[in-house]
């Protein structure tokens, strides 16, 4: 049995010393061959971390014990490689970007609606559903018959939802891919007046996961469902999906679409090849060729997936 595994993990709680608990963390998991980034704000924590099965419950077990908890909404992935270069712990302003401030996500969220009762929820003609998350990852995947806010970053979210002219009385479900943008998102909008605010727990990637331990194919997901890592995307079965990115924008990529004169491996794709400037374009062009050059040598680098 593969031991390589994915936590995606967040946990929105007042935190004073952000500082202090980020240099013992670092102490605690420099030891540790785990990759992945941890996010650290005032307003909580949110990471995405893998290794061992053995080390990340270590970590976990020690980010709890220092953030003085016992629940964290916590997401387990097998992984067949580690998608993610290099450890990364940072302060931020922020642990999933909204750009509204004191939005209290402690006191005011949503209610959280199980993956067993979600299909019921959007079902239902009663309730407006919303996918949070940004446009081009509603483009490759998404629930039935929920509606593209048609935002370029979370940060966009209050100014999309204010043009879909819902009445404070209507009955909001959202979702996210793991369940921290939804539940931000419901915070905001439970602070702005809306009442009936409800959210899919967990986010997408806890609804597949239950899916397939329930072995039942009558999902309302289509298609491949974005992830922030070298996986790119993952498909029903969470394996990782059909697409590919282009390192040039971040945009994710389909195999026709590398057979394109717009994509240069490394460099552009049909998404910016129009946009990128000389200098971007050059610098992309060098790091591909360094990555290509220790590729060929065997040699480990970066951006090395192992």
């Amino acid at each position: 049995m593969n031991n390589l595994r994915i936590n995606t993990f967040y946990r929105f709680k007042n935190i004073s010393n952000i500082k202090k608990i980020k240099k013992e963390i670092e102490d605690y998991i420099k030891e540790f061959n785990l990759k992945g980034t941890i996010l650290l704000a005032r307003e909580g924590i949110n990471g995405s971390i893998s290794g061992k099965e053995v080390e990340l419950k270590k970590a976990i077990k020690f980010i709890k014990k220092i953030l003085n908890i016992r629940k964290l909404e916590i997401k387990v992935n097998e992984v067949d490689f580690l998608p993610f270069n290099r450890i990364k712990i940072r302060l931020k302003k922020e642990i999933v970007t909204l750009g509204k401030k004191n939005i209290n996500t402690v006191r005011f969220t949503g209610k959280k609606i199980s993956p067993e009762e979600w299909d019921k929820i959007i079902n239902s003609n009663e309730y407006t559903l919303i996918d949070t998350r940004n446009k081009f990852e509603i483009e490759i995947g998404s629930f039935n018959n929920s509606i593209n806010p048609e935002t370029e970053s979370f940060r966009n979210f209050p100014k999309s939802f204010k043009k879909l002219k819902l009445e404070k009385h209507s009955k909001i479900a959202m979702f996210c891919t793991g369940g921290i943008r939804c539940e931000k998102a419901s915070s905001y909008l439970k602070q702005i007046g809306y009442k009936k605010v409800y959210q899919l727990d967990g986010g997408i990637l806890n609804y597949l996961s239950y899916k397939n331990k329930s072995k039942t194919d009558n999902s309302e997901w289509n298609g491949d469902c974005f992830v922030f890592d070298n996986r790119v995307t993952v498909n029903r079965e969470l394996k990782k999906g059909k697409y590919s990115q282009c390192y040039g924008c971040r945009h994710p990529i389909t195999n026709l679409d590398k057979k394109l004169k717009s994509y240069v491996k490394g460099v552009s794709c049909k998404y910016c090849y129009k946009l990128r400037t000389r200098n971007q374009i050059s610098k992309s062009i060098s790091r591909q060729l360094q990555i290509d050059i220790a590729d060929k040598k065997g040699q480990s680098h970066i951006f090395k997936n192992f």
